[in-house]
C-alpha cells in the first residue's frame, strides 16, 4: 500500500513551500517520524517528517520546486496501516498541525484529536501543548500508546531569511585592477523571499506617510533611569519598548490598521501581535510579541529582550514568528533617517522608527536644538486611506512626545 506525504502548512498565512533538499532517495527505507525533506517558506525553514514506516516509492517534487500547501510531494510503500490520528498526513493537514506541535505531541504521547486549540480557527499552538504538559489544563488530551521518537531529531526552526555564503567566480578577463567579481548563488530561500516581496509590491497598492517627533523629553528620561533599570531588571532599556507602546495604544484607537485584506471583506484583528525585526550576522528574523497591547513598557522591554536572546541562540520556534498583526521596524538602529518599508502580508501596514538626531528647530520664534526622529508608515491602500493613517500617525507622535519623568514603566 502506498501512503502519501503532502506539503504541510508552516504558518497561518503560508500557502506554498519550496523543497530545498531531499534527505531520502527512491528505495530508501524510513521509519515513522524520520525527516524526509527540508522545506522552506517565506517564514520558516523546517524538516518534514514521515508519518509511516516503509520504503520511498516515488519523489514527486524535485529540489528547488515550489508547490501549494496540501500538494503531494512523495509516496511511501508501507506494509501496515495501523496509524493513530496524529500519524496521518491528511489529519495533520486538516488540523493545521505545525511541525513543532507534532514533535511535542509525539514526544509526550498526546492525542491531538482531543486537544482544544486556542489559535486561529481552533488551530493547536505550541502554547496549548505546553499548558497541557505543565498541568495548566485538565481533561483535554488523552494519552496514546508510547511511540518511538524520531531516529533523527528535527533541526531548529528558523525564519527563511538566511544570507547565503558567496562563492567566487573569476571572470575570464581580469579587470584593470586584477580583481575578481563575486557571484552569489540565488538559493531557494532567497527566491522565496524575492517572490513574496515582489508579490507584496505587485498586489498591494503601497502608500507612504511620514511625520517627525520631538523625543527630547524621552531621551532625557531614559538617560536618567537606564542604569537603575539595568541593575534592577538585569536587561537594557532601549527606546524600542517606548515606541511599541506608543503604537499599540494608537492601534486601540484606530483598529483598522491592525487588520487583514481578504478580497471580499476586511478582517479586523482583535489581538495586537507586534512583529519586530531582529538581525544577526547571517540572517534577519521577524519574531512576534504576542498581546503587546496588554504589556507595560517593562513587559515590552522584557519581551523584546527574550526574543532577541532566542534569535541569537537560534532557538526561535514557529510560534515565535507567526501571528503578527502589525510591524514596528527599528531602522533607526542602522542610522537610517527616512525609509519606505514593504508591507508584510497579510498585514496592512508597517511603521519604521528612524534614528534620533539633534536638529535645530523653531520654538516660539526661537532656534532650539532638540532630539528629533522621523516615523514612517507604509499602508495598504485597499484597506487604509490617508485620513485614518494621518490620524494614527498623529496619535503615535503625541504618545511618543508625551513621555517624560511621569512615565510609568510598570
Amino acid at each position: 500500500m502506498a501512503e502519501k506525504i503532502v506539503m504541510p502548512q508552516l504558518g497561518e498565512s503560508v500557502t506554498e513551500g519550496t523543497i530545498s533538499k531531499w534527505l531520502v532517495n527512491i528505495g530508501d527505507k524510513v521509519k515513522k517520524y524520520d525527516p524526509v525533506c527540508e522545506v522552506i517558506t517565506d517564514k520558516v525553514n523546517a524538516e518534514v517528517p514521515s508519518f509511516f514506516s516503509g520504503t520511498i516509492s516515488e519523489i514527486v517534487v524535485q529540489e528547488g520546486e515550489t508547490v501549494a500547501v496540501g500538494a503531494l510531494i512523495c509516496c511511501i510503500a508501507v506494509k501496515d496501516h495501523a496509524i493513530s490520528p496524529v500519524e496521518t498526513t491528511q489529519a495533520a493537514m486538516n488540523q493545521h498541525y505545525s511541525p513543532v506541535v507534532l514533535k511535542l505531541a509525539l514526544e509526550n504521547n498526546l492525542d491531538l484529536s482531543c486537544v482544544e486549540g486556542s489559535g486561529v480557527d481552533g488551530r493547536i499552538t505550541r502554547k496549548d501543548i505546553l499548558e497541557i504538559l505543565q498541568g495548566k489544563r485538565q481533561g483535554v488530551a488523552a494519552l496514546i500508546p508510547k511511540v518511538e521518537p524520531p531516529s533523527k531529531p528535527s533541526q531548529p526552526i528558523e525564519t527563511a531569511r538566511e544570507i547565503p555564503k558567496p562563492s567566487i567566480s573569476v571572470d575570464a578577463v581580469n579587470s584593470t585592477l586584477n580583481q575578481a567579481d563575486e557571484t552569489i548563488p540565488v538559493t531557494a530561500i532567497r527566491k522565496t523571499i524575492a517572490n513574496r516581496m515582489l508579490k507584496s509590491k505587485q498586489e498591494i497598492p503601497h502608500a507612504w506617510m511620514m511625520v517627525e517627533c520631538d523625543v527630547s523629553n524621552l531621551v532625557r528620561y531614559r538617560e536618567q533611569i537606564k542604569e537603575d533599570f539595568k541593575k534592577k531588571e538585569g536587561i537594557h532599556l532601549n527606546y524600542l519598548p517606548f515606541f511599541i507602546k506608543s503604537v499599540v495604544e494608537a492601534l486601540k484607537e484606530f483598529p483598522t490598521l491592525n487588520s487583514q485584506w481578504a478580497e471580499d471583506h476586511i478582517i479586523v484583528k482583535k489581538a495586537v501581535h507586534i512583529s519586530i525585526a531582529v538581525g544577526t550576522d547571517r540572517a534577519l528574523f521577524v519574531p512576534v510579541i504576542k498581546d503587546a497591547d496588554q504589556k507595560s513598557i517593562y513587559g515590552l522591554a522584557k519581551a523584546v529582550n527574550e526574543l532577541v536572546k532566542k534569535t541569537k541562540e537560534g532557538s526561535l520556534t514557529l510560534e515565535d514568528i507567526t501571528g503578527g498583526t502589525f510591524t514596528v521596524n527599528n531602522t533607526g538602529s542602522f542610522g537610517s533617517v527616512l525609509s519606505a518599508p514593504i508591507i508584510n502580508p497579510p498585514q496592512v501596514a508597517i511603521l519604521s522608527v528612524e534614528a534620533i538626531v539633534k536638529r535645530p528647530i523653531i520654538i516660539d520664534n526661537m532656534i532650539a536644538v532638540r532630539d528629533m526622529m522621523n516615523i514612517c508608515l507604509s499602508l495598504d491602500h485597499r484597506v487604509l486611506d490617508g485620513l485614518v493613517c494621518g490620524r494614527f500617525l498623529k496619535r503615535v507622535k503625541q504618545n511618543i512626545e508625551g513621555y517624560g519623568m511621569e512615565t510609568r514603566l510598570y
